[in-house]
């Protein structure tokens, strides 16, 4: 029908134009969010100490501190107008300094919305106008988050591993990416898989190697791809992380003992088998004669 041409036609614009808002609200999540696991864990340290402590505002479903306050520049709290918050082009007319002070403006914020509204655009092109798109939009938009926020902090919050978790699981029901018991194994063997190898590692030399959140992150695109595509979402992971740790090794002469964040290289490995999992697993088991 006409009308459903015209939707697939303007689908991939709208969804460029989605990421690049959306990009630019991971912007504030990827600076409040951690901050405010700290506050938190601040509070409940003062409550076991017996200690008097101003309650945390909690408001709007607990997202009260991704509305308020409103964005302002941290050096001379200059409050950010509208026209200065738009996605990518503000940042081009301000030429990535503050309006009020001069500060500079960092290259992270609008990088991290024009990648949203790339990967936006390239999901919906890939899955068409469906809601396997909507679906895989929601996945990648945390997965950005986590990336950011892991290379600050080394930390994978479990405020958005777990939704996007029982996400996978849900979309599921119907076998949106694989049928369910695919799903329900894959979160399982997701986080056991790398709990073992951190228990391994942990035993043999004494220190942790990666964090709880690593083992949710790899539950999520087993609750979403299922089962099968692990094997290839942990290889990919390795092999890119072990190519990037040992780059800086040897380029930037950087402590082995410094831990490398483990979750980007997941983020990315997941993306890959998101789009194309299916088909190198094929291909794989065509060239070994497996299949």
């Amino acid at each position: 029908m006409p009308e459903i041409s015209v939707v697939a036609e303007i689908a991939p614009f709208g969804a460029l134009l989605l990421g690049l808002v959306i990009g630019s609200f991971l912007n504030v999540v990827i600076l409040r969010l951690p901050r405010r696991m700290q506050a938190e864990l601040s509070e409940a340290c003062a409550d076991l100490r017996g200690e008097p402590s101003e309650p945390l505002p909690n408001r709007w479903f607990g997202l009260d501190y991704l509305i308020t306050p409103a964005s302002c520049c941290p050096k001379c709290g200059h409050g950010i107008r509208a026209w200065e918050n738009i996605p990518v082009i503000s940042y081009l007319l301000l030429r990535g300094r503050c309006s009020n002070c001069q500060a500079a403006i960092g290259m992270r914020y609008p990088i991290v919305e024009a990648v949203t509204g790339l990967l936006s655009l390239l999901l919906v092109m890939h899955f068409g106008a469906t809601p396997a798109a909507l679906a895989a939009l929601i996945l990648v938009w945390g997965l950005i988050a986590l990336t950011v926020i892991d290379l600050d902090e080394q930390l994978l919050p479990d405020q958005l591993t777990m939704p996007l978790m029982w996400l996978g699981l849900l979309v599921n029901i119907n076998g949106m990416f694989t049928d369910l018991v695919s799903a329900v194994i894959g979160a399982a063997a997701g986080y056991l898989s790398l709990w073992f190898v951190f228990q391994v590692f942990r035993l043999l030399t004494g220190r942790e190697g990666m964090g709880y959140g690593d083992f949710k992150l790899l539950a999520v695109f087993g609750a979403f791809l299922g089962w099968q595509i692990l094997p290839l979402v942990v290889l990919l992971s390795s092999l890119i992380g072990a190519i990037v740790g040992i780059s800086l090794v040897v380029v930037r002469g950087r402590d082995r003992q410094i831990p490398i964040p483990f979750g980007p290289y997941l983020a990315g490995a997941g993306l890959v088998a998101l789009l194309w999992g299916e088909q190198i697993n094929r291909s794989y088991l065509q060239l070994t004669g497996l299949s």
